[in-house]
């Protein structure tokens, strides 16, 4: 099953919406934000758009000076 890009749209600014809306008091509350969070990430992958909230890693560069190779 294939999904429009106006469909995916549609279903990523309603997760987003009910997202803006959660509030946490409990252990389930934290469980359907954490199920949301997931859903938008799996729909903007779909879409092909970045997650915003996702973990980017980056190159580790040395700190100081270099080394002299001896």
């Amino acid at each position: 099953m294939t999904l429009s890009k106006r469909t995916l749209e549609t279903l990523i600014d309603l997760v987003e919406i009910k997202l803006s809306c959660v509030e946490i008091y409990d252990r389930d509350d934290a469980r359907e934000l954490s199920a949301l969070e997931q859903c938008r990430g799996e729909l903007l992958a779909l879409a092909g758009r970045p997650d915003p909230g996702a973990v980017v890693s980056f190159p580790k560069r040395s700190r100081g000076r270099p080394r002299a190779a001896h």
